[in-house]
């Protein structure tokens, strides 16, 4: 996903078809740039911290993570996710239903 960078980085665990599993990882002032999601989608924080949410509308809000409680998006999700205000890195693991 990655041309140019952004300050955060992916690595796919698992895509059977499925299910696709992807690892990110959000540095200190980095971005995952705006996408949007093809699918419905759980994320599992792997750790307890806070990312910026800055959807497609322009609206914005500021996601509270605890490590090991899981959330769940649906398809169509249009967002850019940051880290302006770390000072460790946000990780997360993303899990679509292909």
């Amino acid at each position: 996903m990655n041309a140019e960078n952004t300050g955060s980085t992916s690595e796919v665990q698992l895509d059977n078809g499925i299910f696709r599993v992807t690892r990110w990882t959000i540095e200190p002032d980095g971005v995952i740039p705006m996408h949007r999601h093809d699918y419905a989608y759980v994320v599992v924080p792997m750790v307890t911290d806070s990312m910026h949410v800055r959807n497609a509308d322009g609206s914005s809000t500021v996601a509270d993570l605890k490590a090991g409680v899981s959330y769940t998006r649906a398809a169509g999700a249009e967002h850019e996710i940051s880290n302006p205000d770390g000072t460790d890195d946000v990780v997360f693991v993303e899990i679509e239903r292909l």
